[in-house]
């Protein structure tokens, strides 16, 4: 139940002070690894011609 608890989205900021640094950190890590997969890998790739795009 504790994953389930904190997979879901805080809807407002006392949710977000109760998860504390623990969201803070995923939501770092999320955009994080998000941003380098679309701004780095993938052009990368393209370059490469691993992928044709």
């Amino acid at each position: 139940m504790r994953l389930r608890k904190f997979g879901k989205f805080p809807k407002t900021w006392a949710e977000v002070k109760k998860l504390g640094w623990k969201f803070i950190l995923a939501f770092i890590l999320f955009y994080l690894i998000r941003d380098t997969i679309l701004y780095i890998i993938i052009p990368y790739l393209i370059y490469k011609g691993i992928l044709s795009g």
